[in-house]
């Protein structure tokens, strides 16, 4: 492991997801593959519990951002000592828009994301692991932002608490607080490495995100209901 994303999801971890893999740190682990396999979620969870396997988890990758690594930023600095953390930040305001509508909707409130995602967890066991997971790693018992995010003062308030707690914690020598719109110059100065002629990529933005989990829970929720339905006709087909 090579270097720490301590920066909380919203503040573009998937954009530097990419580029840390165009600098040479890749793969680098991400949420998007815990969605992509939703059996990593027992691991997070036996991290959560205490009972972390990092070897397991991190086994190929060579740099992790975004949750559910971030969360553990405290453990991995010591668990790798010689790797560097980067600390994404973002406009308060903006990433308070971009968390409500994206990754706090997921579990709470009352939208369209929120009932499909909840409908998902009704008929696939592994997504109703996943919110667990979420919902222990950001808001419930030691989550990260607590469980003071149903206004905006109270998620900000978060935010700001955990910028403040990463710097406290990780020597000044192997930290970067680093907003995307910097570009490559201070990430690659700081990683040790030259910049790429091309630009900084941008991905996932909240549109693309709410996309992803509702085309998902569309599609999984349809699953379900075509094996109720055929089996209903088996049952009720005459011998």
């Amino acid at each position: 492991m090579k270097v720490i994303g301590a920066g909380l999801p919203r503040t573009a971890t998937l954009t530097q997801k990419a580029a840390l893999e165009m600098l040479g740190f890749g793969p680098c682990y991400h949420m998007v593959n815990v969605l992509a396999d939703l059996q990593q979620v027992e691991l997070w969870q036996d991290a959560l519990e205490g009972r972390a396997d990092w070897d397991r988890i991190f086994d190929g990758f060579q740099s992790t951002v975004d949750w559910p690594g971030g969360f553990f930023y405290r453990e991995l600095i010591e668990r790798y000592p010689e790797a560097k953390v980067v600390l994404s930040v973002r406009d308060p305001d903006a990433w308070e828009r971009s968390m409500r509508e994206t990754v706090w909707g997921v579990v709470h409130g009352d939208s369209l994301i929120r009932h499909l995602s909840s409908a998902r967890a009704e008929v696939n066991p592994a997504w109703a692991a996943f919110l667990k997971m979420v919902k222990g790693l950001l808001w419930e018992g030691s989550g990260t932002l607590g469980d003071r995010h149903q206004d905006r003062d109270g998620l900000i308030a978060g935010m700001e608490r955990h910028t403040e707690a990463v710097k406290a914690v990780v020597p000044a020598d192997r930290l970067l607080i680093w907003e995307a719109n910097e570009g490559w110059e201070p990430l690659c100065e700081f990683l040790g490495v030259d910049a790429p002629s091309e630009p900084l990529p941008h991905l996932n933005d909240s549109r693309e995100f709410r996309g992803r989990i509702i085309e998902m829970a569309l599609r999984t929720v349809g699953a379900w209901w075509e094996r109720e339905a055929q089996a209903a006709e088996q049952v009720s087909s005459p011998a």
